[in-house]
This record gives C-alpha cells, structure tokens and sequence, in this order.
C-alpha cells in the first residue's frame, strides 16, 4: 500500500491503511488525470423524499465510481443503509429537517400567543383601545420567543449530532482507505432546505499526524479529564448476538490497541427480541481510553468528528480558527484547500481548546 499509519504496542500491531482511489477503467482522460485536494466535494446526493428522506445508495456507488472511486457494496452500500435506512433514522430526519422547522415556526408562535394571552389578560382591566395594545406587545412576545426557540434548534446543529453523526463514524472508518468521507447536511438554500448526503475527498495522513503530536504534548490526566467533558454524551449504540458478546468478553483481559476501533469501554445491555433471536443492545463510549498511544487516540478522535465536520463545511457553518487552545498545532498550515481549518485544526479548537 502506498500510505500506511501502523498503531503498535507490546501485544498487538495494528494497522490502517489508507489508499489512492483506483481510477475506473472506461473514465474520461480528463477524470484519470484529474488530482483531488483535501475538502473537495466528490459528490452530492440528495434525499429521494422530503417526507420520508431515503437516499438511493447504489447511485451514490455508481456515480463515486464514474469519478474513479472503486468502492465494492460491502464497503459503501451496507454500512450506508444500517447507519441510515432504519425507520426511526428515518423519522428523526424529518422532524430535524428544515422543512419540519418552517411548519413548526407557526404553531409555535400561536402555542406561545394563546399562553400569554390566557395567563394575562384576566389580570387586566382594559379599555377597547387598550386591549389591542395588549394584544400588540403579547404578539410582539410571541415573535420574540418563538425566534429564539428556532434560533436554539439551528444552534445545536452545529455541534455533533448523535442520531446521525455519530452512526457514520463507522462508515467513515471504512470509506478512509478510499479518502473518502461522508456526512449529512440540511442548511437551507433560498429558504428551502434539501437533506443531501456529502462525499469528501480527505487524506487523513497529515491531520493525523499533526494532531498526534499535539496529544503527545498534552498527554496527562489533564488532556483525559477535558476529553471525558467534552465527549462524555457521545456513546455508540451497538446491536449484537450474545454469542459475539461472550466472545468479546473472553478478549477483554488483552491490550486496548487490539480491540475494535469504535467498541473501547464496557457499557450496559438490555435484551431484546429480534426476528426469534436474542439481541443485546451495548452502548460505548466513544472516549479515547487514558492507555492508548496519542496516535491511537488521535485516530479515533478524527473518525469520531468526521462527519459533523463535513456537515459544517459544506454548510459553511465552520468556526473560524482561534487561540484558545492549551494544545497549539504544530503549524499554521491547514490541510484543507476549500475551508479556514482542516479536521484537525477544528478539534483542536472545539475539544482540546
């Protein structure tokens, strides 16, 4: 392989390789030639409903390939469609969606109107010219509330989202040997918004080495005490056999370095019944463990930030770079060639900063 990030400790070697997409073999001259940088959109696939978002997968493997991106189904298609075809994905998606916010807009603003109005006006004794200045500044209230309820759900769309961030970790985990990152966006656009799917092209190389050497610096219970702030709500949510349970917990007594990259911490389980057969349902935290190298944990801090990082860049919702770290980047330089910080440089300044 032509880039190879090795993690190693005294019981286990284990490594990622990260490859150059193969150019398909019927493309373009202009396509094989054709060189992509860091942050660049590969692709853009919108939902196939408003209502129901749903994206059609095998398009996206079809048109990544006429760009030279040869990914096979189990790669894309399958981790694609269990992170984000299940129903209640499904129905999160539309009731976070853009279009859900603009009818719900109004049925809050007439919700608040009626509270206000009910809880004061038996209070008062009003003429008629009177009553309809109440009725002007209890409008006025309602507006005021009502934009800073919405201005309070498009906030917190800028942070990582659980429901959907997190479940593409593990597809970007697998799409990294092809540079390839995704993530979900529904900004609006001339006050309509469309739920689209991103592919970016992303050499996790020099993010990685540069953040592994700011960890290394800021190794110490001070470092796991701000990671264990920041990122103690994000946990992923894992459904399996309990056979694969056992066999999991009779590898628990090995190194750190050698379990799955996602599945670090013991979480709790609760049995349930799934097609006549027995699931447990283990939640984990997706805080780096104290034990693992700085390259290991800057590894998985890149994967777990990745896809709300595309979201903010295609968004244009990325913070601009700051000072405020305890930890500062090696270099100045950003390694992406479309926004003001790379993925290191925006973990630097929203988890280690």
């Amino acid at each position: 392989m032509e880039n190879e990030i090795t993690l190693e400790n005294e019981a286990h070697v284990y490594e990622v390789e990260i490859d150059k997409p193969h150019p398909s073999s019927n493309h373009s001259k202009f396509r094989e030639v054709l060189q992509w940088s860091n942050g660049q959109c590969v692709l853009a696939v919108p939902s196939t409903s408003k209502l129901s978002p749903r994206f059609d997968v095998s398009l996206c493997r079809a048109l990544l390939g006429r760009d030279g991106f040869q990914i096979p189904p189990e790669d894309l298609q399958i981790p694609l469609q269990e992170a984000l075809d299940s129903p209640s994905v499904r129905r999160y998606l539309l009731f976070s969606s853009s279009v859900f916010q603009f009818f719900l807009a109004p049925v809050v603003y007439v919700v608040v109107w009626c509270c206000l109005y009910s809880s004061v006006h038996l209070c008062l004794r009003l003429d008629l010219k009177a009553f309809w200045l109440f009725c002007g500044l209890v409008s006025l209230a309602a507006v005021i509330v009502t934009a800073v309820i919405i201005l309070i759900l498009n906030n917190s769309s800028k942070k990582i989202n659980i429901n959907t961030d997190v479940r593409l970790i593990q597809v970007n985990e697998t799409l990294l040997k092809y540079k390839l990152l995704v993530g979900l966006d529904d900004s609006e656009h001339r006050f309509t918004g469309t739920l689209q799917l991103y592919f970016l092209y992303w050499d996790l190389t020099p993010c990685l080495a540069r953040l592994s050497e700011t960890l290394e610096k800021c190794a110490g219970a001070q470092l796991q005490n701000k990671l264990q702030r920041r990122m103690s709500n994000l946990r992923l949510v894992v459904d399996m056999p309990d056979h694969d349970l056992e066999e999991r917990s009779t590898q628990d007594g090995g190194s750190e370095e050698t379990r799955p990259l996602l599945l670090e911490s013991q979480g709790r389980g609760c049995r349930t019944e799934s097609h006549q057969r027995e699931m447990l349902t283990k939640s984990y935290s997706l805080v780096p463990d104290r034990s693992l190298s700085s390259q290991a944990k800057a590894y998985r801090l890149l994967l777990t930030y990745s896809a709300a990082y595309v979201k903010l860049t295609m968004s244009s919702r990325l913070p601009g770079r700051t000072d405020s770290s305890d930890c500062p980047p090696e270099s100045e330089s950003c390694h992406c060639s479309v926004a003001t910080i790379c993925l290191c440089q925006y973990i630097q300044n929203n988890i280690l900063g």
